[in-house]
This record gives structure tokens, sequence and C-alpha cells, in this order.
């Protein structure tokens, strides 16, 4: 956003919450960027290759090379060499980014709640039964991780994107999982 003496909004706000003493404001520098909480999402989903995360989000390359720097360096993915062209990496989401699965589930259950459905159900592998917005199986109780955890497009829903992200999570398929486009 341009602001009226010509700089952009970022710059005159920066990113950091220097007089907040708040795990809040701590996490909101990491994540409250605009795209992260999207590209955590699809590292979820098992997007892990830097063209797919910036065909699917249709996010600007330099944004998403400043996102993925950033969610390397603090800890959320970790980059690796990637199996299938060893001079690019791929970005797997480590054991702190995944604990951030049940605050991720909580905001995809409140905007479905109070700003138009999601667009994928999530059900626990063991029962399958679509999980609670708490995140928890009504059948047995658990509340898994993501990797008991399968995602599948909601059934009716208009297509609106024909990316191969898109096309590849078409069918159910378990969190984590790599994506193979």
């Amino acid at each position: 956003m341009i602001e009226p003496g010509g700089g952009k909004l970022s710059d005159v706000l920066g990113n950091d919450y220097a007089g907040q003493d708040c795990a809040l404001a701590r996490s909101l520098e990491i994540l409250g960027e605009r795209w992260t909480l999207l590209i955590v999402r699809d590292a979820f989903y098992g997007v892990q290759r830097f063209t797919d995360f910036q065909v699917h989000l249709d996010i600007p390359k330099g944004v998403l090379a400043d996102r993925l720097k950033g969610l390397t360096e603090d800890g959320v993915l970790e980059r690796r060499p990637d199996p299938a062209h060893p001079r690019r990496p791929v970005y797997v989401l480590t054991a702190t980014g995944r604990e951030l699965w049940p605050p991720l589930h909580a905001l995809l259950a409140w905007g479905g709640r109070h700003h138009g459905g999601n667009s994928r159900v999530f059900l626990h592998v063991t029962c399958p039964t679509p999980l609670d917005d708490r995140g928890t199986c009504p059948d047995c109780g658990a509340t898994p991780g993501p990797e008991d955890i399968l995602s599948a497009p909601v059934a009716g829903r208009r297509r609106r994107r024909d990316d191969p992200v898109t096309t590849a999570l078409r069918p159910p398929r378990r969190l984590l999982d790599p994506i193979a486009t």
C-alpha cells in the first residue's frame, strides 16, 4: 500500500513490535506479514518447492523468497536440497513449524464460520471422521497431529484454480506428504 507521502506503509510501520513485551507480538514478527500464513498452510498441504508455492499462491517471487528466508531463519521451515534437483532447495516444516497446526486449523475454522466456508475438510486418519473446530476427532476424542490428518476437498465446491498444486490436492491426502508436481 502506498501512503500519501510516496512511501510504502510497511516502510512506515516496520515489521517488529519492539515496544511490546508479549509472546503474541514476537509471533507476529515471524508470522504476521502478508502471505506468510498461506505459505505455512501450503507447507502443511505438502508444497515444498519454490515454484510450487509461487504458482499456487500467485505470490511475487521476491516476496516469496523473502518470506521463505525469514521462515527458515526463524526455524519454522528447513531448507534442504531437492532430491530430484540437487541445485534447487525444498522447504520442509520443522518440528517448530509443525506446532503451528493447531492455531492454523483454528484460523481456518474461524474463517469458515465467519467468512464463507472452507474449501477443504480435515479428517482424523484413524477413524476417518471430520475434525471439529478445535481440531478434535468427535468419534475418539483424539486431537491428532498433522501427520495423522487427511485433507480432502469439500464436495460440491466450485474449483477456482487449475495450477499443478491444486490438481495434486484434488484427491484426499495426508498433511505433510510431499506434493509431486
